[in-house]
């Protein structure tokens, strides 16, 4: 007999340790690619301009959020009917094997217009696998912290997002800064791509040792698991419209620290490499220290208020990063974007949190995939591309500021609308561990 299965805190400890282990490799993906974009981009999308060649490859980077839905739609629907644990692993083997297998891509130089094919291929793999992820573990983790520590349970995910960026980014920016962008451009630019074998084989190991979540267990054993999650989920419209536009500046802030930023200061601000590395990975450390705070904070205090106040100052905070820009220099760029980083940390620490308490257990990591990933990919995977497009159309370095502005509005206008009724626990004829819940407005502490 396994001893932890006797012990709900060692359990619970090897739960959170094997879903965020595979969680990392998802998000390294993510912050190698926007990190190495610029390598990408002349080595598959062949250009005489340098920016259209740019613009491809934020292309590519943003289809595969576009593809994210789909595989939200399929797995998210699978993890509410088989279990949480067995999509976790499935979807960790296809993130790890496509991302592994990129690092392995012949160029446009040496088969032509395959190569550019291959590489959308397997970024509509990695969007696939990355869109049955999000629903599945935050339920996951959601479920194994139990009502009044949510916040600070899923706050981890992110945490771990934001880790598994910098890992990327420091990878990426590291190589470039001992080989050069010669030796970047030829060969070094594929390394990142291949640690992500061991990497996903260690993550599996332990992800193959989890039980799945209590909540989702009782429901199996009552023989109450949904049977159709993906047309049972529509009951919850209103629900599903919340969570789409909350994370609408959830998407966009967090790409615009982790990815967006990056090309920003380097290309349009021309700050040198060093500067920009050095830049972006104090803004998301800082980021992800804040987060365990406010998920602490939002699981006694409520998180309504907390999110709109702080939604409203990152809203303010990144029309002020991006109208520093024009003549900015280092020292004066600085405070701007720590501003957007904290704001975005506080943020983030909250909204999976939300997301798990808005929908049931039976058919929550269907809500979820089907809620996050659309906002995920319209407004965040796609943000470079959109604040690239912004600046090629208008000649102005500050423009894309109309888009983040834009998403910060819309969250706001959902979180007004958000109310006491909406929570599970609130909701008429539930019957689940969900309803025995008190009022999220105000969560008491564990």
């Amino acid at each position: 007999m396994d001893v932890s299965s006797c012990n709900p805190q060692r359990q619970r400890r090897r739960a959170f340790i094997g879903a965020t282990s595979g969680h990392l490799i998802e998000w390294y993906d993510y912050g190698v690619y926007g990190f190495l974009a610029l390598y990408i981009g002349q080595a598959f999308f062949v250009s005489d301009d340098p920016t259209s060649s740019l613009l491809a490859s934020f292309a590519a980077f943003a289809l595969s959020f576009f593809i994210r839905p789909l595989g939200g739609l399929f797995f998210g629907p699978l993890a509410d009917r088989i279990g949480r644990r067995q999509t976790l692993i499935t979807v960790l083997v296809l993130m790890a094997g496509s991302t592994f297998l990129l690092g392995l891509l012949p160029t446009y130089a040496s088969i032509g217009i395959a190569a550019p094919i291959l590489l959308v291929l397997i970024r509509c793999v990695q969007g696939f696998s990355a869109g049955g992820e999000i629903g599945t573990i935050t339920s996951f983790i959601a479920e194994y912290a139990g009502p009044g520590r949510r916040g600070f349970a899923t706050c981890w995910l992110m945490v771990t997002a934001v880790l598994g960026l910098l890992l990327g980014g420091a990878v990426a920016n590291g190589m470039t800064w001992v080989l050069g962008a010669d030796l970047m451009q030829d060969w070094g630019w594929r390394v990142p791509f291949l640690l992500a074998g061991p990497l996903g084989f260690i993550s599996l190991y332990i992800r193959l040792k989890l039980e799945d979540s209590p909540e989702f267990l009782a429901l199996a054993q009552a023989g109450q698991t949904s049977k159709a999650p993906l047309r049972e989920v529509w009951q919850w419209k209103r629900s599903i419209a919340l969570v789409f536009f909350i994370i609408t500046l959830h998407s966009s802030i967090f790409y615009l620290v982790l990815t967006f930023a990056s090309t920003y200061m380097s290309n349009t601000l021309k700050f040198d490499s060093g500067t920009t590395l050095l830049y972006v990975f104090v803004a998301s450390l800082s980021a992800a220290l804040v987060m365990p705070l406010g998920g602490a904070f939002t699981d006694r205090y409520g998180r309504k208020p907390f999110l709109m106040v702080i939604g409203t100052l990152a809203t303010l905070a990144m029309y002020w990063f991006f109208k520093t820009a024009p003549n900015a220099t280092p020292a004066t760029l600085f405070w701007p974007l720590m501003a957007v980083a904290i704001l975005f940390g506080f943020y983030a620490s909250s909204t999976y949190a939300l997301m798990s308490e808005l929908l049931p257990t039976r058919i929550r990591s269907t809500g979820i995939a089907v809620a996050y990933n659309i906002p995920v990919a319209v407004f965040g995977g796609s943000a470079p591309l959109i604040s690239t497009w912004l600046i090629k159309l208008t000649g102005d370095i500050t423009s894309p500021w109309y888009f983040y502005v834009a998403t910060g509005v819309v969250s706001l206008i959902a979180l007004v609308v958000l109310r006491k009724e909406d929570f599970v626990a609130c909701a008429p004829g539930s019957h689940n561990q969900d309803s025995l819940e008190p009022s999220l407005m105000v969560n008491p502490a564990p």
